[in-house]
């Protein structure tokens, strides 16, 4: 189990549900100015749950001043990956949150990029909960088991591409090892269990045991995907 705060505050699912929810809605995160206003607490006591949150690895804060920086699978900084639905965006870390992010959305939407990080805009469709696929490609470099050593590199380079020999290509050319691919098509079932529960208020952070369970059911196996046999939290 997650260490809880007293009950002064929120739990750490509810705080981590009060972030995510307030994305979906309006797009951006609350500032821990209105954290503090929404619960009555001291503003040291939501930046130390913050803090916690971080440390459990379900939040990246900014380093000077504790507000939130990435939520998985948003981020409130622009990145590779945007989110359209009607008039309103959001963004993504990586071509796995985007697709964890369209589905915690729950409506049409398109998920916008380029290739490889510097080529061609590329669009993917969601209609009616299902993934438009057009047979796009997602490139995993960094093992999972190192996935939190650089969370924020982790996400940067895990982009969409064409074909194989393209990313043979551009791991090549910036010194990248190439890691395991997967068709995006196959990745959306898995992206929508893995955040599923992420706006609950009993969200805790997934195990690794949890994990492990998840990767063999997708089929999600090789280096990229081996995590150590242990009782943490992923």
């Amino acid at each position: 189990m997650n260490a809880q705060p007293d009950r002064e505050g929120p739990t750490y699912g509810e705080l981590h549900a009060t972030v995510l929810r307030e994305i979906v809605e309006t797009g951006r995160a609350p500032s821990v100015d209105n954290l503090v206003n929404r619960w009555g607490l001291a503003r040291a006591k939501v930046r130390a749950l913050l803090r916690e949150l971080q440390n459990q690895h379900g939040a990246v804060l900014h380093p000077h001043s504790d507000e939130v920086w990435i939520i998985h699978p948003f981020s409130t900084a622009p990145t590779l990956f945007s989110i359209h639905a009607g008039p309103m965006a959001w963004w993504a870390n990586c071509a796995w949150c985007s697709l964890g992010a369209a589905a915690l959305l729950d409506r049409d939407c398109r998920i916008v990029s380029n290739l490889g990080g510097h080529g061609e805009r590329v669009d993917l469709l969601v209609r009616n909960g299902q993934l438009v696929s057009d047979g796009l490609l997602i490139h995993m470099p960094v093992p999972m088991a190192k996935a939190w050593d650089n969370v924020v590199y982790t996400c940067s380079v895990m982009l969409l591409f064409e074909r194989e020999s393209d990313i043979d290509d551009w791991s090549s050319r910036h010194g990248i090892p190439k890691g395991d691919v997967r068709r995006v098509a196959d990745m959306w079932p898995f992206a929508r269990e893995w955040y599923g529960g992420h706006l609950s208020e009993s969200w805790e952070k997934i195990s690794v045991a949890r994990a492990r369970a998840l990767f063999a059911r997708y089929g999600l196996e090789g280096p990229i995907w081996d995590l150590p046999e242990d009782e943490g939290r992923f």
